[in-house]
């Protein structure tokens, strides 16, 4: 029976996000069983369903699947009063588990036990970030006030943020340290101000010993937010308190946030998370492969697939980590082992997504927009730098993200011959490793391509 399965894996979840983050997240969760491969909940609001998909979605389905509910994914619907006993107060809507102390109602999130140093993935692309984070999560002594953690979606910033926060915990049980997203404390904002308890908020924040904003580009073009988000970073740096920031862009790129919080925000260490190469992606996929044998024991994994998922899957961590959870619930409840065939038929939905092609026309059309030029000025014949300079980062661009030849880039660059593109190609492999400018740009514009 359904209702079994889901009393099984609650049991397993307990285990695997702790008591706070079982009791205030998963509990409350309404389960109305299993319909087409789609597990349903009736969630008390929307906010709840959201923030449970994104940090405990992949938790639940593993021990759904695992307990005998065969589901790929999660629906949630805010279920009616008389079905789910909705919180009753502003302190009970905006009661998120802590990421502190037990002394004071600290206004953090949950944070997910998966996410430690330990389970962290070290690489080139993300080699910078983790011991920035590392030396951040030792404690001691503010060096870097804020530090500044973006990149892409899914290459770790959570995941170091989360990081962090366990090891303070560790090392310092006494500090309060508060880790929440930018959404949540717009919403704690939002509510002071209708409660008319602005003081309440205020001292709440500024009593902290270490903040961890998460994504805080949402808080861009929110005026008040942004008034109350600068005066709470100044009273805290004033303070010596740890400030640790994320965004999925750098600070200077995030439009429509104010010009004192970006300088504020780039007076710190400022890293960025490169997207994975190849060998970062393998090593994630056979350290989690080690994580599930210990649920799925018997599974077999034929030769070829974890590199054939690291090659396939390129843009996305999360995407990636859930393809290979998806294979092993799959190959677990038919009884077969992961061959390459079985990866490609069970994944065929998530490798399609991955084989999403840049075209020569993008990458001219996001350089122009990029550097504010006109697209007629990149094709035409115009030689001044200004011109010049972008026109060849689009031609690297060309180069490295489409299979286009260089006589065909050429073609498509207002007839240019071949040795012409590949010049330009040069000098933006050489300009990236002495222009942080040209190597920022380049990185940005890659992103947006792939996105």
């Amino acid at each position: 029976m359904m209702e079994d399965c889901w009393g099984r894996a609650k049991a397993e979840l307990r285990k695997a996000v702790g008591e706070n983050n079982f009791a205030h997240w998963i509990e409350p969760l309404d389960f109305k069983g299993v319909d087409e491969g789609v597990a349903r909940f009736g969630v008390p609001t929307t906010f709840m369903g959201d923030w449970v998909s994104r940090n405990f979605g992949d938790s639940i389905l593993q021990h759904l699947n695992a307990s005998g509910a065969p589901a790929g994914r999660l629906a949630f619907a805010v279920a009616p009063r008389a079905a789910v006993a909705a919180p009753t107060t502003a302190r009970e809507r905006a009661e998120p588990v802590r990421a502190a102390s037990d002394d004071q109602d600290l206004p953090g999130a949950p944070l997910d036990p998966r996410f430690t140093f330990d389970s962290f993935v070290v690489g080139k692309p993300n080699e910078l970030a983790h011991a920035a984070a590392r030396r951040v999560g030792e404690g001691g002594e503010v060096t870097f006030n804020p530090l500044f953690l973006y990149g892409g979606v899914g290459l770790g910033k959570t995941h170091l943020m989360h990081a962090i926060a366990h090891e303070l915990q560790a090392r310092q049980p006494h500090l309060r340290v508060v880790y929440l997203s930018a959404e949540q404390f717009m919403y704690r904002f939002i509510q002071a101000l209708r409660e008319r308890q602005m003081m309440d908020f205020k001292q709440l924040f500024r009593s902290v010993d270490v903040l961890m904003v998460d994504d805080v580009q949402f808080i861009a073009g929110k005026e008040s937010t942004q008034e109350e988000f600068f005066h709470t970073f100044n009273a805290l740096v004033d303070q010596n308190k740890q400030i640790i920031i994320s965004a999925d862009r750098a600070p200077g790129e995030i439009k429509e946030l104010e010009e004192r919080i970006k300088s504020r925000l780039q007076c710190g260490l400022v890293v960025d998370l490169h997207p994975t190469d190849y060998e970062l992606r393998l090593g994630i996929l056979q350290q989690k492969v080690q994580q599930y044998r210990r649920q799925y024991p018997d599974l077999v994994i034929a030769d070829g697939v974890l590199e054939f998922l690291a090659h396939r899957i390129s843009n996305n961590v999360r995407v990636l980590e859930g393809a290979l959870m998806r294979l092993f619930a799959f190959a677990s409840l038919v009884g077969r082992e992961i061959t390459m065939d079985l990866a490609q038929d069970c994944l065929a939905d998530i490798l399609r997504a991955s084989d999403r092609k840049v075209t020569i026309e993008e990458i001219q059309r996001k350089v122009s927009e990029h550097y504010n030029i006109r697209l007629s000025d990149i094709l035409g014949p115009k030689r001044v730098r200004t011109i010049a300079r972008p026109r060849q980062v689009a031609m690297y661009l060309a180069k490295q993200l489409t299979s286009r030849s260089l006589p065909e880039i050429g073609r498509r660059f207002g007839g240019r011959d071949h040795t012409t593109v590949m010049h330009g190609v040069r000098r933006i492999e050489e300009l990236k490793t002495i222009d942080n400018q040209i190597a920022e740009d380049v990185e940005l514009l890659r992103r947006a391509l792939e996105a």
